[in-house]
């Protein structure tokens, strides 16, 4: 397809003549046909992505074994009359032909736009914005809170709504990819019945490298996740369909695969992630491990303390699932986040230099018991959430206490939840979780048994079961986020609405709740 001679010979005339770049083009078709994305915003720049695959479902993406150049631009204006950045790296075969490329020398807390060319073609062009200066005084921040995206179970139109929100960034906090294998129908979740996938996963049950960065290719061929990334800077992190529903540690879902065996299929797996997501070379993994935790900090008005809840905990207890409570939860030496990532985030918190201390992260903090029917007698708890790890869950609310500024960002379990944080019959913080972009389907404004969870759960303020994302808007006195769901992801394009606003109070940890139906 792309021979080193035709390349030679072709892209002299097309840096030279832009205007006949897609003429001269070396490509038998848009070689960015999976995107461009930028991430891990900083005062001074952000990371520009982009995977190069003119066939994303092909072995390769369609691109031969060898470095082809990539250059980009970064600009202060969108028309690109003002070039305020430029350079040239390589998309290499070892990552798949993405480049990562950390954009530095910027102005704070501004937005910027970008594109690539390879090869005489250009990308379409993206926006990212930078981050205000550690200490500035900051009086206004809005950003998304999205993740959990199943590709079968429904299409992205929430990601078309999030690109047109007015946002400082986005957090995605993972299941990216589900890496279950593609069936034209399968058992629905809930009661066991016949489902029919909205859409259809290509290949099988996702193993090798070869596996997950088809995956990601099908996944981010969709043009809302596109025009999202193309929108907003993201910083992502990570769940367990990256990998392996409720993986932790070296111990696969079951617990049946020998620790090195599994540590093959952790590091494809990670390798895949890192390849598609705008991440730092400082995050990048090797050999399926690596430092993903750090912070972010929006000028002296928040620092967001971006947590890995699946590299370093130990095994769930109970045999995993929802389960009555057992003698395991109540384990001394179990962790959630290991003893180094949860010492750094109790340095941070102790700093407590930002007025807002918000944790993102990826599982349930609050205790919940999951009982839905009234003549249940025994507590359920979800044993793949902080619940199940009763000790280092107390140890965090325990850090929390008297700070008066700590919310809690969560996914994972594809419903709206807010709730209070409680140690020692006090609220310590606040929980926002942050339902599913179309995990679990279209969903219904609440989930059997719904009524029942919040009698059971006085710290509950709010549960819904809808697709959708959710917006923070934080100002010095007051922290809001935003319950923005979808009627449908069964169809591509569907309508959006606001269900309810979470709205807590600096100083005072709880939520009051607003927008809800009389």
């Amino acid at each position: 397809m792309l021979s080193r001679r035709l390349f030679i010979a072709a892209a002299p005339l097309a840096l030279a003549t832009p205007g006949i770049l897609r003429a001269q083009s070396v490509f038998r078709t848009f070689p960015f046909a999976l995107g461009i994305a930028s991430g891990d915003p900083s005062p001074d720049g952000f990371v520009i992505w982009t995977r190069l695959a003119p066939d994303p479902f092909e072995a390769h993406g369609g691109m031969p074994m060898s470095a082809m150049p990539v250059d980009w631009e970064v600009a202060s204006d969108d028309r690109f009359a003002n070039i305020v950045a430029k350079g040239q790296t390589f998309a290499r075969p070892e990552t798949a032909h993405s480049v990562h490329v950390e954009v530095t020398g910027l102005q704070p807390q501004r937005s910027y736009w970008y594109r690539f060319t390879a090869g005489g073609e250009r990308s379409f062009t993206g926006r990212a914005r930078t981050l205000p200066l550690a200490q500035a005084a900051v009086d206004r921040l809005k950003f998304g809170v999205a993740g959990c995206q199943n590709f079968e179970d429904g299409y992205y139109g929430a990601y078309n709504h999030l690109a047109r929100e007015d946002l400082d960034f986005v957090f995605h906090y993972g299941d990216y990819i589900y890496e279950y294998r593609g069936s034209p129908t399968r058992a629905n979740y809930f009661g066991g019945g016949l489902q029919v996938p909205v859409r259809q996963h290509l290949g099988q049950e996702l193993y090798d490298i070869g596996d997950y960065r088809l995956r990601y290719a099908q996944t981010k061929a969709d043009t809302d996740l596109q025009r999202a990334h193309a929108m907003h800077s993201f910083f992502h992190t990570f769940d367990d369909h990256e990998v392996e529903n409720n993986w932790v540690s070296d111990i696969n879902e079951n617990a049946d695969v020998p620790a090195d065996v599994f540590a093959l299929r952790r590091a494809a797996a990670l390798q895949a992630w890192y390849e598609h997501m705008p991440i730092r070379r400082a995050n990048m993994p090797r050999f399926g491990t690596g430092i993903f935790h750090r912070t972010a900090r929006f000028g002296n008005l928040a620092e967001l303390q971006l947590l890995d809840t699946r590299s370093y905990r130990s095994d769930q207890a109970c045999d995993d699932g929802f389960k009555p409570l057992c003698e395991g939860v109540g384990e001394k030496t179990a962790q959630v986040l290991g003893a180094e990532q949860e010492e750094w985030l109790a340095r941070n918190l102790k700093r407590n230099s930002a007025r807002w201390n918000c944790l993102a992260q990826q599982i349930m903090m609050m205790s919940l018991d999951r009982r839905r029917a009234a003549n249940e007698d025994t507590r359920i708890a979800n044993m793949d959430s902080w619940a199940a790890y009763e000790v280092p869950r107390q140890r965090m609310l325990a850090r929390m206490a008297g700070l008066g500024n700590v919310v809690v960002l969560t996914g994972d379990e594809h419903q709206n939840f807010v709730g209070d944080l409680v140690h020692q019959d006090k609220v310590v913080g606040t929980e926002i979780v942050a339902t599913s972009i179309s995990s679990g389907g279209d969903g219904s404004d609440l989930r059997y048994g719904s009524e029942q969870m919040m009698k059971n759960n006085p710290e509950l303020r709010f549960l819904n079961d809808q697709r959708g994302y959710v917006v923070c808007e934080v100002t010095p006195d007051a922290w809001l986020a935003h319950f923005q769901v979808v009627d449908k992801v069964s169809v591509r394009q569907n309508s959006i609405k606001r269900r309810a606003t979470a709205e807590i109070a600096h100083g005072t940890p709880g939520a009051r709740m607003t927008g809800l139906p009389a």
